[in-house]
């Protein structure tokens, strides 16, 4: 199930930044007392009363007086440069689009500066959104200030949440009226089909892949990175099998995400990554890994999927008898932390092995589904105990009890130890090798916790 998306928007300054920080519990956004410093959105997931969400921080909505090709803005009677105007109609879109994409809408407005032509405006852009919003008022650091905030009454918004987002004053009260706005999601459907998200950077060609497996030209291809703005889903039968694909548009690492569209564009690729089984990650053969297709890779890993690694455009890279093992040994040393991900060399141009991306895919499902007997995983765990001595500290040695398998998709394994704290992340790293070497688990992460003995026992 994915999870409820909620956007802070607002005037510029008014604190959204440094209420996404409180709530995220880390300091994420940059905070600057200058008006318009956000200028991307911003997302972390959260949680309030168990009920986990993600939180998106928006750049200031600034309203200005006519269209991009029409009269000037205009900022304390003064005429805006055109790049600023620019600007600020950049943010004000950006903000526009989270609105669209959230369940719920948290409207800041400052307690200090009271209701300002602003805000009024923003308030009519939230009321013709149609979505729930919550109307925060910040800043109320003070009594007088929280008896300041009902003055915001007269923007048509329902009752104001006093709240000081620096000091974490009444953000309780407003993540309980948050989630209570959180739509009514029923469980979804159990669908058999096996979903595969094809992920990449821009302009690697997921698109063509996508319709070279579809034999149809079902999505626009084009040479312009980030054509696919949205995450289109598209069903089909492999084999006699239900298989779901789903395209999604080009992501790029955190750190190089630009404004707009295409920040946008990675949302959604990123939802369309949790309610994938297997993502397919693309990368340009023409290219080699880069940088960015390692973070790529990263969110796919985060969220536990199986992994094939497509590499594409092979056609355009010149060969000889070593070129494949050459480039896969290449691979390997770039993805250390993923080296258990198959990896399948293709051209959607020519159609050259496209037609085993998907049983490729139905393979690593199976490997994400796959049971260790618990029998045969203690044996395997005391064997590998006897070949590298447990880790110790101040002369108390690591000691596995007992082991069993405790989920599939992902593969989960329980240990019950004298200490959990003994635990090296290292000696973890070669319990996952010696698993492997007994069961692959093929493109798929395995997931290790460990407890200690007197927690089973309870």
């Amino acid at each position: 199930m994915t999870k409820p998306i909620v956007a802070l928007v607002g005037r510029p300054n008014v604190g959204k930044s440094t209420l996404f920080n409180r709530i995220a519990g880390e300091r994420i956004a940059i905070v600057e007392d200058l008006p318009g410093t956000t200028r991307d959105r911003l997302y972390a997931d959260s949680d309030w009363s168990g009920a986990p969400f993600t939180l998106v921080d928006t750049g200031g909505i600034e309203l200005v007086e006519g269209d991009p090709s029409g009269a000037e803005a205009r900022r304390g009677g003064e005429p805006l440069s055109v790049s600023s105007a620019s600007f600020r109609r950049e943010i004000r879109e950006q903000a526009q689009i989270a609105i669209d994409e959230a369940d719920v809408v948290v409207f800041l407005v400052d307690v200090k500066e009271g209701v300002t032509g602003g805000d009024q405006d923003v308030a009519d852009v939230l009321r013709r959104s149609q979505k729930p919003v919550v109307l925060a008022a910040n800043k109320a650091d003070n009594l007088t200030r929280e008896l300041g905030a009902v003055e915001f009454y007269e923007l048509g918004l329902g009752e104001p949440v006093a709240i000081s987002a620096l000091h974490g004053l009444g953000v309780g009260d407003l993540l309980d009226e948050i989630v209570r706005n959180f739509p009514t999601r029923e469980e979804e459907e159990e669908d058999d089909a096996l979903k595969i998200a094809i992920i990449g950077r821009p302009n690697v060609g997921k698109s063509s892949l996508l319709n070279a497996l579809l034999g149809q030209e079902r999505s626009i291809v084009s040479e312009i990175p980030g054509t696919t703005r949205d995450a289109i889903d598209m069903r089909l039968s492999w084999e006699g099998e239900p298989v779901v694909l789903i395209d999604t548009a080009g992501i790029r690492r955190r750190g190089r995400i630009e404004q707009g569209v295409e920040k946008y564009s990675v949302m959604r690729a990123l939802r369309a990554v949790q309610r994938a089984d297997v993502v397919a990650l693309v990368i340009d053969a023409s290219q080699g890994l880069t940088a960015q297709d390692t973070h790529v890779a990263s969110y796919a890993l985060d969220e536990w999927k199986g992994i094939i690694l497509v590499v594409n455009k092979w056609d355009l890279v010149e060969k000889d008898s070593n070129t494949m093992n050459e480039y896969t040994r290449s691979l390997q040393a770039g993805l250390k932390f993923i080296d258990y991900v198959p990896m399948l060399f293709i051209s959607a141009l020519t159609r050259q092995r496209v037609q085993k991306v998907i049983p490729l895919a139905r393979h690593v499902q199976a490997q994400r589904s796959t049971r260790i007997p618990t029998a045969a995983l203690n044996k395997l765990v005391q064997d590998a105990a006897v070949k590298h001595r447990a880790p110790g500290k101040t002369g108390k040695l690591l000691r596995i009890y007992f082991a069993s398998q405790v989920e599939i998709k992902p593969p989960t394994f329980m240990f019950f130890v004298n200490d959990v704290e003994l635990v090296h992340f290292t000696y973890r790293r070669y319990l996952e090798n010696q698993i492997r070497r007994a069961y692959p688990f093929e493109g798929t992460p395995i997931k290790l916790l460990f407890r200690n003995r007197s927690e089973r026992e309870k």
